[in-house]
Parts: structure tokens; C-alpha cells; sequence
């Protein structure tokens, strides 16, 4: 059977009018007839990328001269052809190996040479043949070949597979532009299973591979479920392209939506004289940028920034990140500035006002006025680093010397920050990238000299974000400051002017390179009588206020701030004290507000009442002078402590033990002090035999407390010669020093709050090392006056202040007096 389509595939239309008459030349060759062995020979026709089928007509463009020879060789002879299609399509002159293995007998009309010089002829496929060999005859590529019986079956499962075929199918020409949609209805019109799966994939753009695959399936039936398989997947890709296609086509019907809307609006505001609102916008970046005195940096990269503005549309996803990068530059202070203040006494008014001791920082503070008075083009601005305790008022200073030098101030906190980019920026091509914190805070300060506190310096982290501190030594550098690249701004940005003041606990945490550009100022801690003053002049006003109460409703007196210091806090600064007299004030303002009577005077006895019982272990000095027990005087973080340090005789074999969570530094003390008192043997009138039959047992109270440091050494040998030679050690004798092998007094740190220390518990006598004796005028007056501080060089010298007077009759009454074990006289005497 033979089914003639006039216009399917695609044939050019001047074609047309001949088609009737050559598809008659055509069906009028015969098939070839088969040989005894059922195959027969025939001239090879090629084909590339292009598959025909049995019983379906189409045109075919020949290109090359020994094809066309082929053809007209095959017309005269009124021969039909084979044709097989090409492995690779891209294949010059191709061999035998580059054949597929079945092909179609096909019959040709003749040639007709087209308007555009080009030749064509109408083809039709007879049946599908399996090639056999290739050889050559006569010039001419022949081919053997056996003919396939086409079979028709007629069944439910090839039905239900036709129509399953012509359901995709119909799909697919709905979709794909350029399938006719008469296709479907020469389909539909087909009632043989293998014709129809011919024909469909026939019609399609599918890879050469998949329409060979289908001229090889001989059985229609296959044919049809493989035909199945392909219209599938070929309408997934036509869903696809259709949906992509929809996107595109709503996306460009939006914009052009917006533009037409946009110049309707352009219009009304025309007419309204009002103007573009984007343009209004432009407009206005353009004069800030004039009127701004910025850099000529800067200035060039604004202007070339708001030129990249001008040129997008104003929904440009691109424009928020232009508009905020120039709303940076506009907004950043680049000239305005603030007139410091000369006069002298209103500085030091606002410094008595706001603050209470601190000499050394306020003096600073002045010598940085006096010399901008004098000399204000050449003087830099001071790099400095207060250190001390929490509560030593360092933060409220910074905002104090702004407030006296008529500077804006800005504060930002350090602890805890661990990415560089949290100083210098995020560069711009991160999503929601801004400037570090350094240019955060000049915007903020609206000047180019605002006084910058950068809080807590000695808490930065590290980690693979970045070292923030490394990224500080720009800053903190009066040398370099002026250029300080942000990588947000990536301009220079001149912090020449600004006043870095930093804070910090402790100077162990900070980089030594950091530390050398600061100048150092330090915090000491409060003594008792300081607090007092800062109670009577500050906390309690403050707190009488922030509670709703008068002046004249409440007083604290003298000693009830005293207590309230020693009993309920433990501090170098003031906090926690303020917070006790608040909870009082609080106390009091809830009385009130209940119709109760208020208290007007607080006394010590109140205070267990409204507080409770005391918060803080209250040290005391021995109550009499003992053997082995000597008073040290100890630095911590709160300030000056004393500590009790015990040595004891124990039945032995001569070894010492240490006790009390003491450091490995401590330990090497207390192990110089007694081999410096073996060496003095003679001299203390020990017997030699004594470290033999006894061991020595060390002790410091408070065994939860980690201890560490070489100052107790003088401490623990008194403790040890008072034990070895029964002298007493006086009760109201409090020392520090370290202790070399041969009993010479080094110096040592934390001397102020060491006297302090002295001084709040009452002794009367200190004695330190005599190369300590500068450091005396960092002490309070008070305390200098009332204790009696000895300065010595060596051991010797400590032992005879120390110790009672070794004296025949004062060794039983020592004896009896001590906290020793009995076995160390019994040892002793022997």
C-alpha cells in the first residue's frame, strides 16, 4: 500500500504543481526482484541526517555530483535505489563501516532544478531492507540486500497503541510551532500501526539516532511502544520550552506595562508641573555632591558613581547598592568639625564634677589643651589606653573629656569580636555589605575630631574571619590614620583629627604591637576612704534621684558606707556598691509608696535588715602573735588583700609539702625561702638535725582561691623561721617581697593596693622592698601617714622587724601561745 501526502513534510510551493505528476512517474518503477537467495542489488543513494520510510513521499536536495550521477543512472534504467543513512553526518566521502546496517528501497523521479540553483527529487520509500554487503561496480557503491515482510497487525494492544500515539502526538503539535496542525489529521486517517509510528516520527526534530532506531524495530507493535517512549520525551522538552517561553513573554509584557505606565506618569507630572520623581531624586544626590566640601577622591568617585545611577533604571536591582554606597560618602563627615575648648578651669570644673580622683588621666588631658593652645597645627592627637579594674570609672571618663573639650563622643564595644571585616568593612560585591565600625561611628559623630572610645580592647578574638586587632594597628597609628582605607568606601578616609581613647582590663591580651602605639594610663583601685567620697559626692545623689527621693528624706552616714564597702563588696571600682545603696534607696521609695515611715538615717545596724547578712568574707589579722603564721599582703583584681601564710613541724623524714591551690611560681618561692633559711642554720641557732627528723608543711588559707606569684616569698620564710626558731611573728607586721637564695628582697608589683591593704586592716608596719620606694607616691597620703613602712634590702633585716626577740624567757610563754603541733617542741628539745 502506498499513501501519497501532497504537502507533508514541508515542500516548497513552486513544487507543488508538479507533485501528481511526478508521484505517477514514480509509482510507475517497480520494486526490484528478488534472486533465488530472497536479496537483490542495488545502487546505494546516502543519506545525511535524514531517515525516509516506507510508503511516504518527500523531496530530496542533491548536493553532491556522484549522488546525482547515481540518480539519473537509476531514472533511465527506471530502477529503484537504496537508501541508507550515514553513521556520522559530517563525513566528507564516506566508507562502508560508516553505514547503518538497514536502510529502504526507495523509487526516484526526475530531477528538477529549483529557482535557487539548487536540484531536487521527489523520493518514495517501497520497503525496509536489511543490508547484506557493500561493493563497488562499474564506479558505483552497490549494495546487497534482503527485503522485510511488513507485518498489519490488527489487534486490542495495537489499537490502544495507535491511539495512545496519536494522543501525544496531538500534544506535540499543539505545542511545537512547526508542525502543521494539518498533521494530526493525516494521522488520525491512518488505521496500519507501523505506517502511522512512520509517519509521526517522521514529522518530528529528533536526533538521527532515534529515527534510525525506529526503522530498525520491524515489528509495529514495538514500533509503536518505542514511538511512545520518544513523543514523550519530546513533549517534555515542548512543555519546557512552551513554559520558558510563557516567562518571557509575561516578563517583556510586564516591562513594557511599566514603561508605558511610566511615561504616562511622565506626562501628569509634566502637566502637573512636578517633575520626575527619579530625576528629582538625581537632581538632589547631584547638589549634596556640590555643596559637600568632599575630597577630590571622594568627590571623583561619587560623581562617577551617580553617573552609573543616571544610566539604570530606577528598578534596577543594582540602584540600592549605588544609592546606599553614595548615601555613605554624602553622609560621612568630611570637614565639619567641632572648636575644642582653652579654657582651663572649665575643663577642670567638669572633671571635679564628674569625676573623683584619677589625677594622672586628667592631667593628660590638659597637657594635650595646653599644647593645642600653643601649637595647633603641629600637636597630634594622643592615642590613649586606660587600664584597671571594672568599675573604675574608665568609660565614663572618655565621655567626660568630651563633654570638657566640646567634642562629639561615640563609644563602640570590642569584646567579643572576632572578624577583621567588623573594623575595616565588607567589600561591596557581598549582599548587604556596609562600612566596618570605625566609619559607622564617624557618621554618627557628624565630625571629623569627635572623641572615639573604643571599649574593652583587650577582649578581641581571633579566628579565620581574621585578626581585628592587626586590623587596629591602621587606626590606632597617628602616622598612618590619616589614609585609613575602609574596604566598603575603598577612598581614604582622614581619622587624623579624631581622639582614640581604648580601655582595657588587663595589658596581657593585647598584641605587642598594638600596645606600643598606646600610651598607657592607668586605673588603680579605690581605697576604702575613696569610695566613701565617691558614695557621699555621686552614688548617692544619683540614686536618690533615679529613685524619686530628696536629698533631705535619706542619709547614709560614714560608717555605714564603710560597712557597706567591707561586708557587702569586693571590688576596685564601685559598682556593686552603688547598686547596694540603690537596692536602700528602693527599699525606702517602696515604704513610701505603701504610707510606711522611711528610714531617714542609715546607720551599720540597719543595714543586715534592708540587705541581709554580709556578701563578703571579712579577713582579719591574727588576734595575738603566733609561731608560724605570718601576714602577707596580696594584689587581685578588686584590690589589695591580705593573706595569712602558716608553716607547721611535723613528725618526718625532712620534706616539705605545700598547700592552699598555690601557683608553680609560688611553690619556687616557698622552696628558695627554706633553702635560704638551711643556709642560716647558724646564725637562728637551728639544729641541722631538725630538717632531718621533720617534714614541713606549708599551708594558705582559702584553698579554692588559685594563688601564684614570687611577692610571698618574704612572707614564707618569716612563716618558716618563726616555726624553726619559736619566735613569735608580730600580729600587726603585714609584708611583700620576693626572696632570692641569699636572702636579698627583690621588688615587686600592685605596691599601692598592697599598702591599701595594710592600711584597711589596721597594722602597723609594712615592709617592703627599698627598690620599691618610687613607687610609694602612687600611695594615699592617709596611709603613708598612719603606717609605719619599712624599706629593706634583705632578709636579715625582715626577720629582726618581724619576729620577737629570741630571748630565753620568752620561749615558754611562745611555746604556749602557739598553734604549733606538740610534736615540734618535743622535736626541738631533743
Amino acid at each position: 500500500m502506498s499513501w501519497q501526502i501532497e504537502r507533508w513534510p514541508n515542500i516548497p510551493p513552486e513544487f507543488g504543481s508538479m507533485i501528481n505528476r511526478k508521484t505517477e512517474e514514480i509509482g510507475a518503477i517497480p520494486d526490484a526482484e528478488l534472486q533465488d537467495d530472497g536479496s537483490f542489488v542495488r545502487t546505494v543513494l546516502p543519506l545525511r541526517d535524514f531517515v525516509l520510510y516506507p510508503s511516504l513521499y518527500t523531496p530530496l536536495f542533491v548536493i553532491e555530483e556522484p549522488t546525482l550521477q547515481a540518480i539519473e543512472s537509476a531514472i533511465r534504467q527506471q530502477e529503484t535505489m537504496i537508501g541508507v543513512a550515514l553513521l556520522d553526518p559530517e563525513i566528507e566521502e564516506p566508507a562502508v563501516e560508516d553505514f547503518y546496517s538497514v536502510g529502504t528501497e526507495i523509487a526516484v523521479g526526475r530531477l528538477m532544478h529549483l529557482p535557487d540553483g539548487s536540484i531536487s527529487i521527489m523520493a518514495q520509500g517501497r520497503r525496509r531492507v536489511e543490508v547484506l554487503e557493500f561493493f563497488m561496480q562499474e564506479g558505483a557503491l552497490k549494495v546487497r540486500v534482503r527485503p522485510i515482510e511488513e507485518q498489519k497487525p490488527q489487534t486490542t494492544e495495537s489499537a490502544a497503541l495507535m491511539r495512545a500515539v496519536l494522543t501525544l502526538f496531538e500534544k506535540c503539535v499543539e505545542l511545537d510551532r512547526n508542525l502543521p496542525e494539518d498533521g494530526y489529521i493525516f494521522a488520525a486517517n491512518i488505521d496500519e500501526p507501523g505506517l502511522l509510528a512512520d509517519l509521526v516520527v517522521s514529522s518530528l526534530e529528533i536526533p538521527i539516532s532515534d529515527r534510525q532506531l525506529i526503522l530498525e524495530t520491524f515489528d509495529p507493535i514495538q514500533r509503536l511502544q518505542q514511538m511512545s517512549i520518544l513523543l514523550g520525551r519530546e513533549l517534555d522538552v515542548l512543555e519546557l520550552e512552551d513554559e520558558i517561553h510563557a516567562r518571557v513573554q509575561s516578563e517583556m509584557d510586564r516591562s513594557q506595562r511599566e514603561h508605558y505606565l511610566r511615561e504616562q506618569m511622565k506626562a501628569i507630572q509634566s502637566e502637573l508641573g512636578e517633575g520626575d520623581f527619579w530625576a528629582q531624586e538625581l537632581d538632589e544626590l547631584s547638589s549634596r555632591i556640590d555643596h559637600l566640601n568632599l575630597p577630590d577622591e571622594a568627590e571623583v568617585r561619587a560623581r562617577k558613581e551617580l553617573q552609573r545611577l543616571n544610566q539604570m533604571a530606577s528598578l534596577s536591582p543594582e540602584v540600592t547598592v549605588i544609592r546606599t554606597y553614595l548615601d555613605w560618602l554624602i553622609e560621612l563627615p568630611w570637614s565639619d568639625s567641632t572648636v575644642d575648648t582653652s579654657d582651663f578651669r572649665s575643663v577642670i570644673q567638669i572633671f571635679e564634677d564628674q569625676h573623683y580622683g584619677l589625677k594622672d588621666a586628667k592631667d593628660r588631658i590638659l597637657e594635650y589643651i595646653a599644647v593645642r593652645k600653643v601649637a595647633p597645627q603641629k600637636h597630634k592627637q594622643p592615642i590613649l589606653c586606660f587600664v584597671g579594674p571594672p568599675g573604675t570609672g574608665k568609660t565614663s571618663l572618655g565621655r567626660s573629656i568630651a563633654d570638657a573639650l566640646g567634642r562629639k563622643f561615640v563609644r563602640i564595644s570590642l569584646g567579643g569580636i572576632r572578624d577583621e571585616a567588623e573594623i575595616r568593612g565588607h567589600r561591596r560585591t557581598y549582599i548587604g555589605a556596609l562600612p566596618g565600625r570605625i566609619i559607622q561611628g564617624m557618621r554618627r559623630a557628624g565630625t571629623v575630631n569627635p572623641v572615639f572610645m573604643l571599649d574593652e580592647i583587650d577582649k578581641l578574638g581571633l579566628d579565620f574571619r581574621g585578626d581585628p586587632a592587626s586590623a587596629l594597628l591602621e587606626i590606632l597609628d597617628p602616622e598612618q590614620n590619616n589614609a585609613f582605607s575602609d574596604h566598603y568606601l575603598e577612598i581614604p578616609y582622614d581619622l587624623s583629627r579624631v581622639m582614640f581613647i581604648t580601655t582595657a582590663n588587663t595589658l596581657d591580651p593585647i598584641p605587642s604591637a598594638l600596645l606600643d602605639r598606646l600610651e598607657i594610663i592607668e586605673f588603680p583601685g579605690y581605697i576604702e576612704e575613696d569610695k566613701i567620697i565617691i558614695a557621699q559626692k555621686f552614688l548617692v545623689p544619683r540614686q536618690l534621684e533615679q529613685n524619686g527621693l530628696d536629698e533631705d528624706e535619706i542619709s547614709f552616714t560614714r560608717t555605714a558606707l564603710q560597712s557597706m564597702i567591707r561586708e557587702y563588696t569586693w571590688e576596685a571600682g564601685v559598682r556593686n556598691l552603688e547598686r547596694e545603696i540603690g537596692k536602700i534607696c528602693r527599699r525606702a521609695t517602696r515604704r513610701r509608696a505603701e504610707g510606711k515611715q522611711i528610714y531617714k538615717r542609715i546607720t551599720p545596724s540597719m543595714l543586715p535588715r534592708i540587705l541581709g547578712p554580709g556578701q563578703v568574707p571579712v579577713h582579719e589579722i591574727e588576734p595575738e602573735d603566733a609561731l608560724g603564721a605570718a601576714t602577707g599582703l596580696a594584689w587581685t583584681e578588686n584590690g589589695g588583700d591580705i593573706l595569712v601564710v602558716e608553716a607547721l613541724l611535723v613528725e618526718g623524714k625532712g620534706n616539705i609539702q605545700i598547700t592552699g591551690q598555690i601557683g608553680e611560681v609560688m611553690q619556687e618561692s616557698a622552696q628558695a625561702a627554706l633553702s635560704y633559711i638551711k643556709s642560716m642554720v647558724g646564725p637562728l641557732e637551728i639544729d641541722p638535725e631538725l630538717f632531718e627528723r621533720t617534714d614541713i608543711h606549708i599551708h594558705v588559707p582559702e584553698g579554692s582561691i588559685p594563688k601564684d606569684g614570687p611577692s610571698a616569698g618574704v612572707t614564707m620564710a618569716v612563716a618558716l623561721a618563726s616555726t624553726l626558731t619559736q619566735r613569735p611573728v608580730r600580729r600587726d607586721v603585714g609584708m611583700s617581697g620576693e626572696i632570692t637564695l641569699r636572702g636579698r628582697v627583690l621588688p615587686i608589683g600592685g605596691l599601692r593596693e598592697k599598702v591599701h591593704a595594710a592600711y584597711r586592716y589596721h597594722l602597723k608596719t609594712v615592709i617592703l622592698p627599698k627598690k620599691n620606694e618610687k613607687d610609694l607616691v602612687e600611695v594615699h597620703r592617709q596611709a603613708r601617714t598612719k603606717l609605719d613602712i619599712r624599706l629593706v634590702d634583705h632578709m636579715d633585716e625582715v626577720l629582726e622587724i618581724a619576729l620577737h626577740p629570741q630571748t630565753a624567757q620568752d620561749k615558754p610563754d611562745a611555746r604556749r601561745k602557739s598553734r604549733q603541733n606538740t610534736l615540734t617542741s618535743r622535736f626541738l628539745h631533743k
